[in-house]
C-alpha cells in the first residue's frame, strides 16, 4: 500500500482570502485567526491577497476569480451567516457552500470553507476566536493541507507516468 501524505507547512504556499463584510465583527476575527495560523505555518502574510466582498453570497465569485490567478495556490473563504426570522439564512448559506464547492472543482485549486452558519451572534463570536476556537484558522489549515496534498499527488503522478 502506498500512502501519500501532505505536510502542514505554508512555506511557499500562496493564498488568497475572500472575506465577507456582512457581520464584519465576526469575519474580521476569522481573518485575523487565519492570518495568524498562516504565519505560524511559515506563510508570508505580506504576500497574501485579501479581498472583501459585500456578503457570503458573493464569496463564490470572488473565490473563483482569485483561484484563476497563477500566483494563487488556494483560497480561504470567510463569512458568517446568522439565522434570522426569515428563510434568508437557508438560501444564503446553501448557495455560498454550493458556489464555493463549484469554484474549487472548476479551478482545481483548494477553496477552504470558512463560512460560519450559526443560530445566534453569540455562537458566531464563539467560533471566531472565542470559546469554540477560531474557524478561520481551521479553514486555513484545510487550505494549506490541500495545497500540499495536491503537490504530492502531482509529483506522484509524474513518477508513475509512462516514459516514451
Amino acid at each position: 500500500m502506498k500512502r501519500l501524505q501532505a505536510t502542514l507547512s505554508a512555506q511557499d504556499v500562496r493564498l488568497a482570502f475572500a472575506v465577507s463584510r456582512f457581520n464584519e465583527r465576526v469575519t474580521k476575527a476569522l481573518l485575523e485567526g487565519a492570518l495568524e495560523a498562516y504565519a505560524r505555518l511559515g506563510g508570508n502574510t505580506d504576500e497574501a491577497w485579501v479581498v472583501w466582498v459585500p456578503g457570503s453570497f458573493e464569496l463564490p465569485l470572488a473565490a473563483k476569480r482569485l483561484a484563476r490567478h497563477p500566483e494563487v495556490d488556494g483560497v480561504v473563504a470567510l463569512g458568517a451567516v446568522i439565522r434570522g426570522e426569515t428563510p434568508h439564512f437557508e438560501y444564503v448559506s446553501a448557495q455560498a457552500a454550493s458556489g464555493l464547492m463549484q469554484a474549487m472543482l472548476e479551478s482545481e485549486k483548494p477553496v477552504a470553507f470558512g463560512v460560519l452558519t450559526t443560530d445566534t451572534s453569540e455562537q458566531a463570536e464563539a467560533r471566531a476566536g472565542g470559546k469554540a476556537g477560531n474557524k478561520g484558522a481551521e479553514a486555513l489549515y484545510s487550505a494549506v493541507e490541500m495545497v500540499q496534498l495536491l503537490r504530492v499527488l502531482e509529483r506522484s503522478s509524474e513518477k508513475m507516468a509512462p516514459r516514451i
